[in-house]
């Protein structure tokens, strides 16, 4: 029997242009500043703010991942975020990823994240286990200890805030290559 189709689905809110410029200039200052260290950084083209992996689904299910990010986006208003400060994943001594801060003062983005936890559970995905800590990777760090210079230069360099709002939630597909990530929206649904 053939194993069916399957796609690396996420949702996620996109991030604007003029917010990605300027985690590129953030970046490249980074960049700059530790070179050398084993860093695989963030194309800044392809950083979104995901609220549920769905990992690899049969092709077929992929309408039931839309009709979750439609329920779950349908009857909420639109809202806005702050993108601001540098942080890490896990600790600082141990870390692993480089990440911008999203606050969500408003606790609207927390909602739509349960709600759309809640429309995929009842289609049949699992509910995630961990925590939602809302965040914008920007680099994962591939080394030891040698990566040390860039958690410091990182942390030390406060991201200035950054306003977004956000209007819609979207389905993606995720494309794995050598070349990096591809990102092709699936489905796009509207927030009130």
């Amino acid at each position: 029997m053939n194993e069916p189709m399957t796609w690396r689905v996420f949702c996620a809110i996109a991030i604007p242009a003029d917010v990605r410029q300027k985690m590129r200039e953030h970046i490249d200052a980074l960049v700059q500043s530790v070179p050398g260290v084993k860093v695989s950084w963030t194309n800044t083209d392809n950083i979104h703010l995901t609220l549920k992996f769905l990992g690899n689904i049969a092709v077929d299910r992929i309408p039931a991942t839309s009709e979750a990010a439609a329920e779950a986006s349908n009857e909420l208003r639109s809202f806005t975020l702050e993108i601001s400060s540098s942080g890490v994943f896990p600790t600082r001594s141990h870390a692993k990823v480089l990440w911008i801060g999203v606050n969500d003062a408003s606790g609207k983005l927390s909602q739509l994240q349960q709600r759309l936890e809640i429309e995929c559970e009842k289609r049949g995905f699992p509910k995630e286990d961990r925590v939602f800590k809302p965040h914008l990777t920007i680099a994962r760090l591939r080394g030891g200890h040698d990566t040390r210079p860039a958690v410091d230069a990182h942390l030390a360099t406060e991201f200035p805030a950054q306003t977004v709002r956000v209007n819609e939630l979207i389905v993606f597909r995720s494309e794995l290559s050598g070349h990096g990530s591809k990102y092709t929206a699936l489905s796009k649904h509207a927030l009130a």
